[in-house]
C-alpha cells in the first residue's frame, strides 16, 4: 500500500459516466458484477450511479453498498435536497460510502442551462453539502464546466465548498475543451488562489472530445497537484468517453521515475475488467487500444520481432503479464 502522501487515488466511474455512453445501459445484476471487479482491482472509489436518476440506478447502488467492503462507494447528485438526500439513502449500507454533489460555474451554464446568478450557485453548493454531512464525512464537490469557468468564481465556490465541508474537489474538463499544458496550470492555479486548498484532495475529471482526456489528467496531477484521477473502464463515457483507467494506471506505473506516485491497483486485472466491461456493454475494445487492445502487445514488423525476440525491452515498454495477458 502507499502512503497518502505519495499516493495517486483512482475513482472510477464506468458505472455512472460510463453507463452513459449511448446503448451501454447496465442491467442491476452486470452492475453488481463490474462493481466487485472494480473491488478486485483495487479502485478507491466506485462511483456506483445517479442514485436520483432512476429507482434502478437507486436500487442498483443500494446493492452494490450492501457487498462492497474495500472500495469506497460513491453516487452522484445535482445539488440540489432531493438529489443529496436520495444518495445519501443509496449508499447507507457501504462501510466507506462517499456522497458527490456538483453544479454548473462557467458563465455558459450559469445563464443558460441553470438560469442562476453566481451567488445563487454558491448558496446551492453550500446547501447540497451542508446536507451531505447528514450522511456521510467523505464529500467531494465538483464545478462542472470548470475548464470554462472564471477562475475568480471558481476560487469563491471552491473556497465555500471546503469551509462547509467538502473533502475532495474536482476539477472537470467536462466537454474535453482543455489542453495538456494549459489545464495543468489552470489547476495549479485554482489551488494557489484557494486559501483553504490544503484542506482537501483534489481531482480531475477530463473528457476525450480531442482525444487529451489522459494527457489532462497528468497533467492536473503533475503540474496542477490533483492527488485523484477520475477515469473509467476502457474510457467508457458521455460522447467519445473519459480518461481511461488502465492508460492512466500504467503511465504512472510504467514511468514511475517521472510521476513518483503510486496506485493501489492489481495491474494483472486490466485486461480481465476491460473484457467483463466489453462484454457487459457489447462495446467491443479496438485491437490497437492502449494497454487492452488485442494488439497492444503484438509486432508485425519483421525489425520488431528480431528485437523482441533478442531481449523483450527493445520493442515492450511493459510485460502483457503485468496487465492481464498470458503473453505477448
Amino acid at each position: 500500500m502507499t502512503t497518502a502522501r505519495d499516493k495517486l487515488f483512482i475513482f472510477d466511474t464506468t458505472l455512472r459516466d460510463g453507463e452513459q455512453s449511448p446503448g451501454a445501459s447496465m442491467s442491476p445484476q452486470d452492475k453488481l458484477r463490474i462493481a466487485k471487479q472494480l473491488e478486485f482491482l483495487g479502485v478507491d472509489v466506485i462511483e456506483a450511479g445517479f442514485a436520483a436518476a432512476s429507482p434502478g440506478d437507486f436500487e442498483s447502488i443500494c446493492a452494490i453498498s450492501k457487498v462492497i467492503r474495500n472500495s469506497t462507494v460513491c453516487s452522484l447528485a445535482r445539488a440540489n435536497p432531493s438529489d443529496v438526500r436520495k444518495a445519501g439513502e443509496a449508499i447507507a449500507a457501504a462501510p466507506r460510502r462517499r456522497i458527490h454533489t456538483f453544479i454548473a460555474t462557467s458563465p455558459l451554464h450559469m445563464e443558460k442551462k441553470l438560469n442562476m446568478t453566481p451567488e445563487q450557485v454558491i448558496s446551492r453548493a453550500v446547501e447540497a453539502i451542508r446536507i451531505a454531512k447528514e450522511y456521510t464525512d467523505d464529500i467531494e464537490f465538483s464545478c462542472e464546466d470548470a475548464s470554462r469557468s472564471q477562475p475568480e468564481f471558481l476560487y469563491r465556490i471552491i473556497e465555500a465548498a471546503i469551509r462547509e465541508g467538502a473533502t475532495t474537489i474536482n476539477i472537470p474538463d467536462t466537454v474535453g475543451y482543455a489542453v495538456p499544458s494549459e489545464f495543468g496550470a489552470f489547476v495549479r492555479d485554482l489551488r494557489e488562489h484557494v486559501y483553504n486548498s490544503d484542506q482537501a484532495v483534489w481531482s480531475v475529471h477530463c473528457h476525450n472530445d480531442l482525444g487529451l482526456a489522459v494527457a489532462n489528467s497528468l497533467s492536473g496531477v503533475v503540474h496542477g497537484g490533483a492527488r485523484q484521477i477520475e477515469c473509467s473502464i476502457n474510457g467508457l463515457g458521455e460522447r467519445a468517453g473519459n480518461c481511461a483507467l488502465e492508460e492512466v494506471v500504467m503511465a504512472v506505473k510504467t514511468r514511475n521515475d517521472f510521476f513518483k506516485l503510486g496506485v493501489d491497483i492489481n495491474t494483472r486485472q486490466l485486461v480481465p475488467t476491460s473484457k467483463l466491461v466489453s462484454s457487459v456493454t457489447g462495446f467491443p475494445i479496438q485491437p490497437n487500444k492502449a494497454v487492452v487492445g488485442s494488439n497492444a502487445f503484438s509486432h508485425a514488423s519483421g525489425i520488431h520481432q528480431d528485437g523482441v525476440i533478442k531481449h523483450r525491452e527493445t520493442y515492450e515498454i511493459m510485460t502483457a503479464e503485468d496487465v492481464g495477458w498470458t503473453s505477448n
